[in-house]
Formats: structure tokens, sequence, C-alpha cells
């Protein structure tokens, strides 16, 4: 087991930053992979997990994946011998900060066991210590995924490492009412240009929400090309040639957008608000396949289609990470298998469920397996994934996403 002092000192410079910066100079290692490896088979797992309670903390503000889980995932576990609960929070640093808390503290039988995570909360916990590590080799339905699956080693240039488990993949999508917008762009910077040829009718989240901040870092890889212009992994001397360009054009765009860029949705929830009541003709989002349901159910409009651009959008992988302070650990085991059953991510990816993406291989599974993937209905607003990610654009290391937010504060929103 890996000794707690240089985790603990991670641990303290991550609170002092309040998780918004990455712990580059941190020489912390990933948890102890002990409690995973005492087991030696999956029967061992699910012995040990029978009667245990699992606490998943998760963003609350999704209503379609809050209902998933208490509705399908929660008696699914119960089946297993597992109560599972949802803990819904505002955002994701909140179960981060209550686990580093907990190492510091030495707790070993802590308030959190599974986190919906990705990203740059990945990457920090991963430096502080916070998740468990090496224990998804143990989980039977890993073997449904592809090994080699790009999206599901690297989590924003992190190593995934065994620290935690595929639960599905997002596109990032550029969402528009047709009825409104007839003169349609095809790239990135058409819609700049669209924004700026129709006053008011297009805006951002303000970062560091999760949606405006990659919204920013589409603008980047724009400006200078596409992907291939920017260095995934982070430096100081690449952020100081590379970003200049970035906050200009933002900054120019600024006055053309909703309210004249005095004021930004503060999250992706408020610009979905705008764009509902019609106030915006444009908004964008990480899970497009929840647009079929919106759309029915007429909170979104019915002229609502996705943008498709011709340089692709960023992908990406959501994940269950298991906290290393997790007293449950064989039971939040136990819930991170069954979340990668073909049951519950067919069910997962029903559009009037949660309609999200599946991180399983389709040439693993069995014909009536695939089967049932292929039996989804087809949605009238959403294209295929298959459509959705082609030419998609790979996420930065999570190091970039901290300064570019802190930048896009100090020069667009004081400005």
């Amino acid at each position: 087991m890996h000794s707690t002092a240089p985790r603990r000192g991670a641990v303290a410079a991550a609170l002092a930053l309040g998780l918004v910066a990455p712990l580059a100079a941190c020489s912390a290692e990933p948890a102890s992979s002990a409690d995973a490896q005492q087991y030696a088979s999956w029967e061992e797992v699910l012995e040990a997990a029978d009667g245990q309670t699992v606490k998943l903390w998760m963003y609350g503000g999704d209503e379609q994946g809050n209902a998933y889980v208490n509705d399908v995932l929660v008696p699914a576990a119960a089946e297993l011998g597992v109560t599972l609960e949802q803990v819904p929070i505002a955002d994701t640093p909140d179960a981060l900060n209550r686990i580093l808390s907990e190492v510091q503290a030495g707790e070993t039988d802590g308030e959190v066991d599974l986190v919906w995570v990705n990203g740059n909360n990945f990457g920090t916990g991963k430096e502080a210590g916070a998740w468990e590590c090496g224990w998804t080799d143990l989980l039977p339905n890993m073997a449904l995924t592809d090994p080699d699956d790009p999206l599901l080693l690297n989590d924003f240039g992190t190593p995934v490492d065994g620290c935690e488990a595929p639960w599905h993949k997002a596109q990032f999508t550029f969402v528009y009412n047709s009825d409104t917008v007839t003169d349609v762009p095809t790239t990135l910077d058409e819609l700049l240009e669209w924004a700026k040829a129709n006053p008011g009718r297009f805006t951002y989240p303000a970062p560091p929400d999760f949606t405006g901040s990659v919204f920013v870092r589409e603008v980047l890889y724009s400006v200078h090309g596409g992907p291939d212009g920017v260095p995934l992994a982070y430096s100081e001397e690449d952020f100081a040639e590379l970003t200049p360009a970035l906050f200009e054009t933002l900054q120019e765009l600024e006055p053309y957008l909703w309210r004249e860029g005095t004021t930004y949705p503060q999250n992706s929830n408020e610009l979905n608000e705008l764009y509902a009541n019609g106030e915006v003709d444009f908004t964008m989002t990480y899970g497009p396949a929840t647009l079929t349901a919106l759309v029915e159910d007429g909170t979104y409009p019915a002229g609502t289609k996705v943008l498709t651009l011709e340089e692709g959008t960023v992908g990406n992988a959501s994940f269950l990470g298991l906290a290393s302070t997790s007293g449950s650990k064989a039971g939040a085991m136990v819930v991170a298998n069954l979340a990668l059953s073909v049951e519950q991510q067919v069910a997962k990816a029903q559009p009037d469920v949660w309609g999200q993406f599946t991180v399983l291989d389709l040439d693993q599974l069995s014909d009536e397996q695939r089967a049932q993937f292929e039996a989804l209905p087809e949605s009238p607003v959403v294209p295929s994934y298959d459509v959705l990610s082609e030419n998609a654009n790979p996420e930065l290391a999570s190091a970039w996403v901290t300064p570019i937010d802190e930048e896009w504060r100090r020069l667009v929103l004081t400005q």
C-alpha cells in the first residue's frame, strides 16, 4: 500500500486551490488498489458486496439521468443484494471535495462510494489520491468494451489506469431551431459569423460551466485550423502562443451575443431555457440524445435540429469513479459492472429513458445482444452516434481547462 504522506500533501494543495487547478506540481501516486486486489474472483466480490449500501454522487440537474438511476439502476442493484442510493449534487467538485477531505482525515468508510466523473475532476482527483485504482479489470462486463478505444483509455489526457469504469459516451453538439435559422452554418467559423449577422440570437454558458468551457475550446481549435493546430498536452508556452487569437475572437463576438454579452448564462440549463423560450436560436450540449424527448414533450421547438459541422466536434466518455475512502468498494464494483451490462446500457440508451450513447463495443456482443441496440428507435431529431461522432475531435488534456476558463473570465467576462 502506498504511503499516505504524499497523498495528503497533494490533497492539501488541491484544497488550497479550491480544486480549480490541476495538481501538476504534486507527486502523489494514485490511490492504493489493495482493497480491489484482495478479491481473487468476481464471486468473492459479489459475496462481499451482499448487503452493502453504495452512494452514487452525481449531478442532480439532469432529470432524465436522475430518473434512470432511481427507476432502473437502483432496482437492478437491489436484485444483486446492493442498496444503491443516488446523492444529487450541484457540481462534481462537491463530491471530489468531500473525498479529498476524507483522504486527508484518513477516513476509510466515507460518505462517497461512486462518482459520475470525467475530465478535470478525474485528473485532479487522481493526482490527489481520491480514486481507487486497478479495480476495473475485475469487472466481467469490461470484456464487452473495446480495450483499444482511446475514449476509454484516457480521460481528457489523463490515463484511466483502472481508476474509473466507463459509463457512456458523449459528443458535443450544437442545436438550432430550423424554423428561425434558414442560413444554416456548416463550420464553427460560419456559426460565429452567423451570430454576428444575427445580433442577440446566440450565446454560450460562462466557463467554468462544462458546456461553456468546451465551446471555448472548440473555438480554440477553430482559430488554429482544427485539433492538429493545438497540442493536446498542456504547456505554458503553448498557452501563451495559442490563446491570444482565441480571446480576441471571443471579445469580437461578445457585442453580438444575447444581451450584447453584458451577461452570460451561468450554466447549460440557463442556456437551454433561453432556447426553449425562443430568446436564442441555438443551444449546445454534450448529451444530444436527450433532445428527442425534449422536442416530443414540447419543451423545445418542433423545428429543433442538430447542427453537424464539417470539422466535427469534441467527443469524450463519462465514467464512474470509485472513491478511495469508500467503505463499500465491493458493492460499488458490483454497481459499476451492472451499469456496464447490455441490459443497463440498452435501457440508458432509450431516448425516453436517458438517451446516452453506449460504451460497449457492438462487435464484442452476441447477435441477440447487438439486436437490442439495433432495435433502439431512430430519432427524427438526432442522427446516430456514428454520424454525430464523424471527425470527432479529441479533448485537450485537463491541464488546459482551468487556465483557459480563468483567462476567459479575466479577458472576456470582465471587459
